[in-house]
């Protein structure tokens, strides 16, 4: 059984899904992966660069994320241009780690899992799904700590607003854990959700 778990930026899915990680439940996290496939030298990175221009390096011959992020920005062709490229591998590389999971069900990390649901292959592999839920105050204070960079409010900008993520996960009976406090707090939700998704694997076995 796969769970989705998704939210905005800084809303506290690598709390959620390290907590998870700790119950010995297998995590698929598709920005971990995709940093794994852009990493310095790999052939996904070449294409980027061989279709791109230089720039896409940075001063250590490293992916440069921030420099990308920019020049997608409102160009919604070229940002075709760069899922076509990123998408499929990291969604092969997905369905490759998911195959190898062996936990009772498996945890899927994907932060645009609700804005992409209607054309992404790995939304359909969802059978629940789990939202982290988070004032924007307080995602914005958790994303400048991790990236002062500027660009937060640009991420924001492609991702659902607080209550359409919420509308939509209502609307698919999707479990939502509130992440405003302190991660103890945090926790306490997780639990009795652990608890639910080992009894639904153990049901479809």
């Amino acid at each position: 059984m796969i769970i989705g778990l998704t939210g905005g930026i800084g809303s506290g899915k690598t709390a959620v899904s390290n907590w998870f990680f700790s119950q010995n439940i297998d995590v698929v996290d598709a920005d971990i992966i995709a940093h794994q496939l852009t990493k310095q030298g790999s052939p996904l990175l070449d294409t980027l660069r061989e279709t791109f221009g230089d720039w896409v390096l940075d001063e250590a011959g490293n992916y440069n994320r921030q420099a990308m992020r920019t020049f997608i920005f409102d160009k919604p062709d070229k940002l075709a241009k760069l899922n076509a490229i990123i998408h499929p591998a990291v969604q092969q590389s997905i369905l490759h780690s998911l195959k190898q999971s062996h936990s009772s069900y498996t945890l899927l990390v994907v932060p645009l899992l609700f804005e992409k649901h209607q054309h992404s292959p790995l939304f359909s592999l969802c059978q629940q799904f789990l939202v982290v839920d988070s004032p924007v105050a307080l995602q914005i204070v958790r994303a400048t700590r991790r990236d002062s960079t500027g660009d937060i409010q640009k991420i924001l900008s492609n991702q659902l607003n607080r209550q359409e993520r919420l509308a939509l996960a209502q609307e698919l009976h999707a479990d939502i854990v509130v992440n405003d406090q302190d991660l103890p707090t945090l926790y306490a939700q997780l639990l009795p959700l652990h608890q639910k998704y080992l009894a639904l694997a153990h049901a479809q076995k």
